[in-house]
């Protein structure tokens, strides 16, 4: 098309929030914090496994993320790129779904390492496609509304997320016998991804025929290059996320310190649930118009902040309502977050290739996010909890005070390849 207007635009938002709707709900049934590590260790999987399912998850996406830009970097029809890559995730889904409602109970013992492949694959899968998806989004919204985009897209997932959580209890309070009804819950996985995807198909997107160049390879990696070596601006935001990988493994502290300090009974993890996507559907909306309005960098710091909320306040938590209030602190960071760091890439990027800037974030954050992993495992396992929340607690404030004090809003920088 030859000009794309905000009625292309609000067309797009249409069908996005149904995409981000049946996603959110679809993921419900695949969660890396609830759903996989208890379907590991209902396998019988190692405890190291278990422990460990989010940071694999979070190496594998970052691993092909790279390859998959330098391959996507002469792709014209980015549209249907993305819809192609996006059944990759489908077809994964789907065959867990058809293995674990067919499998003998009997081989439930070795199981976990066909599931720990198809997890493996199913993540280096969302790995390959987001650099894709990343510039799909890029070439259909407008820069000026593209917050409010995202705020109300995430907000939508959450809404869903919230609908399949309510959906997955009431699968597992069926009399379905283990593993059929994890399969069934990965058979759900794939119809809700499947909805999500063909809601792709009405979009509407900008034309770049007239700007595009064919680049070849060598070229490509030599701009890679340049970006991580003189792009100052961005080195210093890839710093401040360096310091903010400390939430990652955080996420799971938390909750165990809390039920180790006042004891509250396992039924409250449903309300957590309930606050969590509250929280999040909220902030991702007002993160969304903090950036269109303001700038997202503004947005980014709220994430931070909300982040930073919740293990100061689990590590003077007294009784169940402040456990309340660290779970409407990590719905906050986690609502602000996603439209935040997605506008802040295309921020970055500038009329550059944002498939590149996404594959780098995740691509430099890697070993990094591995660290925070295995130091903060360590101590837990040693049951140094309270040391384990300082460390998170002073990495993100550092990582704070990086992005305040030393980066740049994107929108004024000056960088040029």
């Amino acid at each position: 098309m030859s000009t794309f207007t905000i009625k292309d635009h609000n067309h797009n938002l249409k069908y996005n929030l149904a995409h981000e709707f049946f996603w959110g709900f679809g993921t419900s049934f695949h969660t890396i914090y609830a759903f996989v590590p208890l379907f590991l260790k209902e396998l019988n999987a190692p405890d190291y496994i278990t422990a460990s399912c989010a940071g694999i998850f979070v190496i594998a996406i970052a691993l092909p993320t790279l390859f998959s830009a330098a391959i996507g970097r002469n792709i014209i029809n980015i549209k249907k790129a993305a819809i192609l890559l996006h059944c990759l995730i489908l077809l994964v889904a789907f065959m867990m779904g058809f293995t674990f409602s067919i499998i003998d109970p009997t081989l439930v013992n070795s199981a976990w390492k066909i599931y720990l492949c198809y997890f493996i694959l199913y993540s280096l899968s969302i790995g390959i496609v987001v650099p894709f998806w990343t510039d799909f989004i890029h070439q259909s919204t407008l820069n000026t509304h593209r917050g409010k985009f995202f705020g109300l897209g995430f907000a939508f997932n959450s809404i869903g997320g919230f609908i399949g959580g309510i959906a997955l209890k009431y699968l597992f309070m069926l009399d379905i016998t283990f593993p059929k009804n994890f399969g069934i819950g990965f058979f759900i996985l794939f119809f809700s991804l499947s909805i999500g995807t063909i809601l792709f198909l009405p979009f509407k997107i900008k034309s770049n025929k007239k700007n595009f160049h064919k680049e070849n390879l060598k070229s490509f990696f030599l701009k890679t290059k340049n970006i991580i070596e003189k792009h100052t601006n961005f080195q210093k935001y890839i710093i401040s996320r360096i310091f903010f990988s400390a939430s990652f493994p955080g996420m799971g502290l938390y909750v165990v310190y809390c039920q180790k300090k006042i004891a509250f009974d396992i039924s409250e993890i449903g309300l957590f649930t309930i606050i969590t996507i509250i929280s999040s559907a909220i902030s991702s909306y007002i993160s969304g118009l903090v950036g269109d309005y303001y700038d997202n960098k503004k947005s980014m710091v709220l994430a931070y902040l909300g982040y930073l909320s919740a293990p100061l306040i689990t590590l003077f938590v007294s009784n169940i309502f402040d456990v309340y209030l660290v779970f409407i602190a990590i719905g906050i960071g986690q609502g602000a977050f996603m439209p935040a760091a997605m506008n802040m890439i295309y921020d970055f990027a500038g009329n550059r290739d944002t498939k590149t800037y996404m594959a780098l974030v995740d691509s430099l954050l890697a070993p990094f996010v591995i660290f925070y992993i295995l130091v903060i495992g360590l101590l837990i396992n040693v049951q140094q909890y309270t040391i384990a929340l300082i460390i998170v607690i002073f990495s993100l404030m550092i990582s704070i005070i990086v992005i305040t004090l030393c980066v740049v809003n994107p929108k004024n920088d000056r960088f040029s390849t």
